[in-house]
């Protein structure tokens, strides 16, 4: 069955957080899963990696690693020492879920996030120099039971991959059972014709959803649509996982990555819409 989840920036202004008391409200909440920032995770010790992995199976609760790799660790850059410190890094990570019983990491993994290709750069480049290293960190993650996902993300954030027809052919050739394609519904409103048909498209190598509103409001309480994106994810016998990454609130660093340049709901009891979400997404998109 298809699981649930939300990720835990919803309810801070700033990536760096404590995330130990969102296993608990999560699961209150009505979800399956908590979405985490992996990268946070990289700068914990060990032991408090594990304690956090304890904690969430206590509760029934699965974690999900979300990722927005920074410029020096980028996979894709056509700097060779940038790309094997990027290799280094995301080695690391992912040998460290490992050792939390593993799960998925996801976001832009196989990038730097944000960024953008500038004038007289090859895009070529960036693609083959991801390829290498995709190539490469999916037998460590087949090695480690971690599931890596590659999201494909919107023109205004990265340029790899903007589509699932471009980010096929990639993950195809690699074709490896623990890599993956993290399709977005956010990303997919700007990028695709048919959000149905990208799901379709992606169909064996989609293992994961992140999913939201137009305007990145909590799912339910927009105009994406939701029964045909569920016939897709029936069709293609989806059972990955469903995360949702609302940003509603104005501030902080969280605010100004994501550019929420306003409260896009005026005093929200981010509790409630959290719960009235999940009960949306469990009887549209699961049962």
């Amino acid at each position: 069955m298809r699981k649930i989840g939300i990720y835990y920036a919803f309810w801070t202004h700033e990536w760096v957080a404590d995330f130990f008391p969102f296993v608990p409200k999560v699961k209150k909440l009505g979800y399956d899963i908590l979405e985490v920032h992996s990268g946070i995770l990289a700068d914990w010790t060990e032991s408090k990696r594990l304690d956090l992995a304890k904690a969430a199976t206590d509760e029934g609760i699965q974690l999900s690693y979300g990722l927005g790799c920074s410029a020096e660790y980028d996979v894709s850059s056509p700097d060779e020492s940038i790309r094997q410190n990027g290799l280094r890094y995301m080695t690391s990570l992912i040998q460290a879920v490992g050792r939390m019983g593993g799960g998925v990491i996801q976001g832009s993994t196989y990038c730097a996030w944000p960024k953008k290709l500038e004038i007289g750069e090859s895009k070529q480049h960036y693609v083959d120099q991801s390829f290498k290293s995709m190539r490469q960190l999916a037998k460590v993650a087949e090695d480690d039971n971690v599931i890596v996902n590659m999201e494909i993300l919107n023109r205004f954030e990265q340029f790899v991959f903007n589509t699932v027809a471009e980010a096929l052919p990639f993950v195809s050739a690699i074709d490896s059972p623990n890599l993956g394609l993290l399709l977005d519904t956010f990303h997919m409103n700007i990028e695709e014709d048919s959000i149905p048909e990208a799901i379709i498209m992606a169909g064996k190598y989609m293992k994961g959803l992140h999913c939201g509103e137009t305007n990145r409001k909590p799912v339910g309480m927009g105009r994406m649509p939701w029964a045909e994106i569920r016939e897709a994810l029936d069709e293609i016998h989806f059972d990955g996982q469903i995360i949702q990454e609302p940003f509603v609130t104005f501030g902080g660093q969280v605010g100004q990555d994501i550019s929420v340049w306003r409260e896009v709901i005026e005093n929200p009891d981010l509790d409630k819409l959290a719960a009235d979400s999940a009960a949306f997404m469990r009887r549209v998109l699961v049962d």
